[in-house]
C-alpha cells in the first residue's frame, strides 16, 4: 500500500481501502454519514483482478485515485487506474495505463499524486532502475509515459501535491534521496542535479505538503533516526524512530498552532504519536504510545474528519481486514478517544 488508504470523501465521510481476502481485488468501505456506521465491503474497479500493490491519493475535491498492477498475459502485467468520485457509490472500472517499458512484468510499487487541476500523476520504477511517470491529460485520456531518469531506486517512492498543486516525487537509493519537482502545472517533473546523501531505510518515505513553498519528506535512517528534509538544507534528525516501518503524517491545528502530527508503529507494537510546529523541527518532538500492541503488518493512517478532528486508524490484515479508529477529543493537546473497532 502506497499513500494513504483512509481518505475523507467529498461528502465528508471517511472511506477506507484494503485488499479483499485472496489479494486479487481492492475493496472499499465508507461511513454511511460522517461519523456514522460503515458500509459492507464493495469491490473497487470491477471484476478485473489486480496484484497486491495499491497506491491511493486524494484530490483537492475529495475524489480518490487508485493505481495498481494488473496481470495481462502470463509473466507480464500493466498498470491500471480508477477514480472513486463518491465513496458511498461504486468506483469507475479499472482502465489500463500501460507499462513504463511498454511491456514486461511488474517493475516496482507505483505512487500517485493529484495536481491542482485534478489530474493524476502515476510514478513507478522502470527496468533501468529510474522512475517513469504518466499523467492524465488536460482534455481527457493520458499523456505518454515519460522517463524521469534517475537510477538505483529502491522500495516505495513517495509522491505528493504541494499547496500549489505542483507535484514532488521522492525515491530512495543506496546512497541517498532523489527528488523530482514540477516547475509549473502540466509539465514533466525535473530531477534535482544532485542526490541528497542519506542512509535511508527503503520503504519508509512519507511526504507531506507543509507550506506554500515546501513539501517535507520524512524517513527512517539506517541507524534508527527519523529525519525530515525539505531540500533547501541538509536533513534534520527530528527524533529517534519509534519503530522500523514507515511513518505517516498529517497537518492539523493543535491548540491553535499549525502542527505536523506523525504516527508510527512502535517496537512495542503500539501506535506512537509525535507532534511539533510545522517546519519548526528545532522545537523538538517526542513519542507518546497509544492503544494495544499490533501485528507487524498493521497499516497506519492519519487524516481529518468533516469536523476537522484528527483521525488515526489502523488496518489489521487477516481473513477479513479489521480497522481500529480513534479521534482527537475536543480538549487541549492531543488527547485521543479510546480506540474502537470501526469494522
Amino acid at each position: 500500500m502506497n499513500g494513504t488508504w483512509l481518505i475523507r470523501g467529498r461528502d465528508g465521510g471517511l472511506c477506507a481501502y484494503a485488499y479483499a481476502p485472496g489479494g486479487d481485488a481492492v475493496v472499499s468501505r465508507a461511513e454511511s454519514r460522517p461519523g456514522g456506521p460503515w458500509s459492507p465491503p464493495r469491490t473497487v474497479g470491477g471484476d478485473q483482478p489486480v496484484h497486491p500493490a495499491l497506491a491511493v491519493a486524494r484530490s483537492g475535491n475529495g475524489y480518490a485515485h487508485l493505481v495498481s498492477w494488473c496481470p495481462t498475459v502470463p509473466g507480464e502485467s500493466g498498470l491500471v487506474h480508477t477514480t472513486h468520485f463518491q465513496s458511498r457509490l461504486a468506483a469507475l472500472d479499472w482502465s489500463s495505463i500501460g507499462h513504463p517499458n511498454k511491456k514486461g512484468d511488474r517493475t516496482g510499487p507505483p505512487a500517485v499524486a493529484v495536481d491542482a487541476q485534478g489530474r493524476a500523476h502515476v510514478s513507478v520504477r522502470n527496468k533501468g532502475g529510474g522512475i517513469s511517470m504518466r499523467a492524465q491529460a488536460e482534455k481527457g485520456g493520458w499523456e505518454p509515459w515519460r522517463d524521469l531518469k534517475g537510477s538505483g531506486v529502491r522500495g516505495l517512492p513517495a509522491a505528493v501535491a504541494g499547496e500549489s498543486g505542483l507535484i514532488t516525487l521522492y525515491a530512495a537509493t543506496a546512497d541517498g534521496i532523489l527528488r523530482w519537482r514540477q516547475p509549473e502545472p502540466g509539465v514533466v517533473p525535473v530531477l534535482d542535479d544532485k542526490a541528497q546523501p542519506a542512509a535511508v531505510r527503503p520503504d519508509t518515505l512519507c511526504a507531506l505538503a507543509t507550506s506554500a513553498e515546501h513539501t517535507t519528506l520524512f524517513y527512517v535512517t539506517e541507524d534508527g533516526g527519523l529525519d525530515a528534509w525539505r531540500g533547501d538544507e541538509k536533513p534534520v534528525r527530528l527524533l529517534d524512530a519509534a519503530g522500523d516501518g514507515a511513518p505517516v503524517a498529517v497537518r492539523c491545528r493543535l491548540d491553535d498552532v499549525d502542527c505536523t502530527l506523525l504516527a508510527q508503529r512502535a517496537r512495542s507494537g503500539r501506535v506512537a504519536f509525535a507532534a511539533y510546529p510545522t517546519e519548526v523541527e528545532g522545537a523538538g518532538a517526542w513519542w507518546a504510545e497509544s492503544g494495544e500492541p499490533l501485528p507487524s503488518d498493521a497499516r497506519l493512517a492519519l487524516t481529518e474528519d468533516a469536523a476537522g478532528r484528527v483521525v488515526a486508524a489502523v488496518c489489521v490484515p487477516g481473513t477479513e481486514d479489521r480497522v481500529l479508529l480513534t479521534r482527537r477529543k475536543d480538549e487541549p493537546g492531543l488527547a485521543l478517544e479510546a480506540w474502537h473497532r470501526a469494522f
